[in-house]
């Protein structure tokens, strides 16, 4: 069997600027609640078994304690943030495992699932299904990959080297000195992509990295300076590094059994009826039929 492991935070925020507004027999904005959870059915009829979806339940995280120009919820469309709430509750009507976030990011618990599914020796693969470059550090060989679906791309653990020049374990360092403008943590000055990808492609972790700059990358330019910077922030640098850094024991799963969808609950046709969107309850139905045909498997789950 395969994981697939869902970035549910990034599917609403695309949805929500993609899709036109809808809303429910209530009034209420559920357009982009409507596109995630075809979307999520778009993988099941494609054959995926075994799915779990991370959410930010709320945006804030522990790493607001940590730094304060952190990521926060100003800024978010209220009519984005208030469809966090349906979209869990309408996956779980789905039958699709859900983990909605609080003190942890979505992102924590993707990496956190990730590695757990990993280490079943039934899993062939795990698909994360996000682009966020955040999860590139969870890539482990061709067994945890990155699923781009809007772009078709997999990108294994060669594939995060040829975007961003590092190995999977350095992403996190990478960031550091780079920063990361959606997470909110600027980085280093002077640092760009390319001299951080010349650095910890040779040297994987900040701490590997030698005071001398001229034992540094041959091709790098302005190693003397970047040196200096590195060494007059290095708290900055370390305490990005913990902001990029994905935490792997957010309590997700005791077993991959549990990430198997049987098809929907009874409420799940009521719920479609309130976003007035029965056809996503006919294809979830249309979904249990095929699983259940011959050659289909036999069996749902």
């Amino acid at each position: 069997m395969d994981v697939h492991l869902v970035d549910g935070t990034y599917e609403l925020f695309r949805h929500f600027f993609a899709v036109p507004p809808a809303s429910d027999a209530n009034g209420l904005e559920v357009g982009a609640v409507r596109g995630v959870l075809g979307s999520v059915l778009g993988l099941i009829e494609g054959g995926a078994t075994h799915i779990g979806v991370a959410t930010d339940h709320v945006v804030e995280s522990f790493r607001n304690d940590l730094y304060a120009g952190y990521k926060t919820a100003e800024g978010v469309p209220a009519p984005l943030l208030a469809q966090f709430p349906v979209l869990e509750e309408a996956l779980q009507a789905m039958g699709v495992v859900v983990w909605p976030m609080v003190r942890f990011e979505a992102d924590d618990a993707l990496a956190s699932a990730a590695a757990k599914a990993a280490r079943d020796e039934r899993v062939g693969q795990v698909f994360i299904c996000t682009p966020d470059k955040d999860l590139a550090q969870s890539v482990a060989g061709n067994r945890v990959v990155q699923l781009d679906r809007m772009r078709g791309i997999v990108r294994d653990e060669a594939g995060v080297v040829l975007k961003w020049g590092v190995r999977p374990e350095s992403i996190p360092d990478y960031l550091a000195v780079v920063g990361d403008s959606a997470d909110g943590f600027p980085g280093l000055p002077g640092w760009g992509p390319k001299a951080a990808a010349l650095t910890f492609s040779r040297f994987a972790h900040l701490e590997d990295v030698p005071q001398d700059w001229r034992l540094w990358h041959a091709s790098l330019r302005g190693a003397q300076r970047l040196s200096a910077v590195l060494r007059e922030r290095w708290n900055d640098a370390l305490l990005f590094r913990t902001l990029a850094t994905l935490r792997v024991d957010v309590p997700v799963f005791e077993t991959v059994d549990e990430l198997a969808w049987k098809g929907p609950a009874p409420e799940f046709e009521r719920t479609c009826e309130r976003m007035q969107s029965r056809s996503l309850h006919a294809r979830a139905m249309a979904a249990v039929r095929a699983r259940l045909a011959p050659g289909g498997g036999g069996r749902v789950s």
